[in-house]
């Protein structure tokens, strides 16, 4: 078993190689830093695995694919064609079942094979597989075929068979349909057996149909309730094997219920509960609303709190919400946030254009030159929340992490008279800055602006949260917070955008700026920390929103 271990926070893993049958950790595993990433693939005889490393100074985020030997405890690159090697990007080795073909997939958030090796041929070199496509390919492997799916000329996902074919692969018309496109959007699929698992959201709520490998729909899983089945946050994780290949194993939560393992058999259709939820929300409510964008898009939020809480009238509410990067915000237990609806608040999550919820349109109209849509949605659901009357601008918060921090920021300083109190975490807030970082520089690319393109840097400035503070707005609470090791939103930008708003603001409110030590993006933070930071903006919301502590 590989283990990645971090003990500062940052995400920086170094990996331990442990023999499972006696807990002996080996003396020769890897000595490469990791960054998070997606884990290991181990061949199917468990001699060695294939992982990826960073490469060179850690500022420049140059990661390079290793094969880890176990009887000789070294380590050797992997050398494999990529279609632009100036992009530094995640990559992951895939197997087929039988471990004959080895996949490339690389890629964010547009993930796709890119090369493949057939260790049965005599030349046994990786040769360049899907690599002139506009779009992503995320699949497995069987009988000599790639059953992926795809937004290849299907917004929300269709699945496809593709012949192994190095010569013919990015020819589309060669790719066989096995499941159209349909009003859900297809988020991951898995194969058990003979049977596709094609796991996609209706109406942002999960929904897991059962297809052969002719593509016919044999059945669909009867889940636990409305939620969302666990599904990693971006394509290259869902690669991950899942074990149990006989079995179809799934997590599921709600924005009531924390998380639970359970089996489903196909052969009964019953669904049987493994580990069940430890924590639920119990005598509450979970409503469905959808808001209109200022261009007539509708966009879809829920709203969750206790029946004892009379919503006929303005109520303490807390927004959460993302919209970036083609990553849904999935309506899943909302964890520390839930004591805020026991404490009689009323929890809002929100899903943005810039996610992938509807498909790669949602994505495309909340990205790029269209970001401003992403934040207008913001505005629409918030907008929507004061004139029904259930809450008014005085009892109103909102948060987001990541992504969702920039959002905090972008909201906060474009519409002030919006919010009693944000809360930005772990945020980018100075995007032009962030251009002379690697990772933050790529992050732009992505999702918004062609960093060689003026005009795409100017209409980004309509929206970096640093360049929009003004001397003499009265701006609302904020608890700004980062991570003092965060290799991806480094903790300057929190500084440096609370000490711009703390001079500029002429209100009283206050403008708090919190750099957590041994602590980084959150995924490799320490529980500890992870509970003081929650209890800390929390308590902090809840005091500016007048609710009893």
């Amino acid at each position: 078993m590989a283990v990645g271990v971090c003990t500062d926070g940052s995400e920086y893993n170094i990996m331990r190689v442990i023999r499972v049958q006696t807990g002996v950790q080996l003396s020769s595993g890897p000595h490469q830093l990791i960054l998070g990433g997606a884990g290991v693939t181990w061949l199917k005889d468990s001699s060695g695995f294939y992982f990826q490393a960073m490469e060179g100074e850690l500022d420049d985020f140059k990661q390079q694919i290793l094969f880890h030997c176990i009887a000789t405890g070294e380590q050797r690159a992997i050398n494999i064609p990529v279609p632009d090697e100036r992009k530094q990007e995640y990559m992951l080795i895939t197997l087929s079942p039988d471990g004959r073909y080895h996949l490339a997939n690389r890629g964010f958030p547009a993930l796709t094979p890119v090369a493949i090796l057939d260790t049965q041929t005599s030349s046994s070199s990786w040769q360049p597989f899907i690599t002139n496509i506009d779009g992503s390919v995320v699949g497995h492997i069987i009988d000599h075929q790639l059953i992926a799916f795809t937004d290849v000329g299907a917004g929300r996902g269709r699945i496809v068979s593709i012949p192994l074919n190095t010569e013919t692969a990015n020819d589309t018309s060669t790719w066989t349909e096995l499941v159209p496109e349909s009003e859900a959007t297809i988020q991951s699929i898995r194969l058990v057996g003979n049977l596709i698992y094609i796991s996609e959201f209706v109406d942002t709520y999960s929904r897991v149909r059962i297809a052969d490998l002719t593509g016919k729909i044999v059945g669909e899983v009867p889940l636990p309730g409305k939620g969302t089945v666990e599904d990693a946050t971006n394509h290259i994780q869902k690669l991950n094997p899942k074990g149990h290949p006989e079995q179809y194993l799934f997590g599921f939560s709600s924005l009531t219920e924390s998380w639970g393992v359970y089996r489903y058999h196909f052969d009964t259709n019953q669904v049987e509960t493994l580990l069940a939820p430890e924590v639920k929300l119990e005598n509450t409510i979970v409503e469905g609303h959808w808001a209109v964008s200022s261009d007539g898009t509708r966009i879809p939020y829920h709203s969750v709190y206790l029946k004892s809480v009379d919503v006929s009238k303005p109520q303490p509410t807390l927004m959460y919400a993302y919209g970036g990067y083609n990553y849904a915000n999935i309506p899943k237990f909302p964890g520390a946030m839930a004591a805020f609806i026991e404490a009689g608040g009323v929890y809002v999550h929100c899903h943005l254009r810039g996610g992938s919820e509807f498909g790669r349109e949602w994505w495309e109209g909340g990205r790029m030159r269209n970001k401003q849509n992403c934040f207008d949605d913001v505005y629409a659901i918030a907008e929507d929340l004061i004139q029904s009357g259930r809450t008014t601008s005085q009892l109103l918060a909102i948060n987001g992490r990541s992504n969702g921090g920039l959002m905090s920021g972008v909201v906060l300083t474009q519409r002030p008279d919006l919010w009693k109190a944000v809360v930005p975490q772990v945020p980018v807030l100075d995007l032009i800055g962030a251009l002379r970082h690697p990772y933050g520089r790529d992050a732009i690319e992505i999702e918004y602006a062609d960093p060689n393109n003026a005009e795409e840097l100017k209409a980004m400035l309509k929206y970096s949260p640093y360049h929009l503070v003004q001397d003499g707005v009265k701006y609302p609470a904020v608890y700004l917070e980062a991570g003092a090791t965060d290799p991806r939103c480094p903790p300057w930008h929190a500084r440096k955008f609370g000490a711009k708003l703390q001079a500029a603001t002429a209100s009283d409110a206050p403008v708090f700026v919190r750099i957590w030590e041994d602590a980084g993006h959150g995924q490799a933070t320490d529980k500890n920390t992870l509970l003081m930071q929650y209890s800390s903006w929390l308590a902090f919301v809840m005091r500016q929103l007048g609710m009893q502590l």
